[in-house]
């Protein structure tokens, strides 16, 4: 997965991470880190299989990867991450490789990555949803009861 090694050796995406980082240094609550976001391209390989979507591993990966790199710009002025990623990430992938058509498919997936309404799209937008959605380990969480997730979105059991 060559483009994915020059994502993750970025220096923006390296910069972004960092950010990432110092801004959720003291939260107590699930955090949005290297292990988070390989959760959640794990879980979108997985989907991306058993759903016969065929879509190309270093798409998957890609998106996975950048879905959260707007975090701390939402910590810092409100801009929604989901927001200020697709406006970070465009740089990242023409750089590491990826065509314009499948920078914009990346990018709008990290668009709507919170939209419920593309929760079950049999897309790259709809499987990212649904892995970030799914790779919580609510039940092995000592801050699961104070966590402000609705109930039925938590996750008490492993699925992936």
């Amino acid at each position: 997965m060559d483009r994915i090694d020059k994502i993750i050796n970025h220096k923006l995406f390296q910069k972004h991470m960092k950010k990432n980082d110092a801004a959720e240094a003291d939260r107590s609550f699930c955090r949005h880190n290297m292990a988070h976001l390989l959760d959640v391209a794990r879980i979108a390989m997985i989907l991306n299989l058993e759903e016969g979507l065929l879509l190309d591993k270093e798409l998957v990966y890609g998106a996975a990867l950048l879905h959260d790199i707007g975090k701390h710009v939402q910590y810092e002025d409100g801009t929604p991450h989901e927001q200020a990623g697709a406006v970070i990430a465009p740089a990242i992938l023409r750089e590491c490789g990826y065509s314009d058509i499948e920078t914009d498919v990346i990018q709008d997936a990290i668009r709507n990555h919170r939209t419920e309404k593309i929760a079950e799209e049999k897309s790259l937008s709809g499987i990212l949803y649904r892995a970030d959605k799914a790779s919580r380990p609510c039940f092995a969480c000592n801050m699961e009861k104070a966590c402000n997730w609705k109930k039925e979105k938590k996750n008490m059991w492993i699925k992936y």
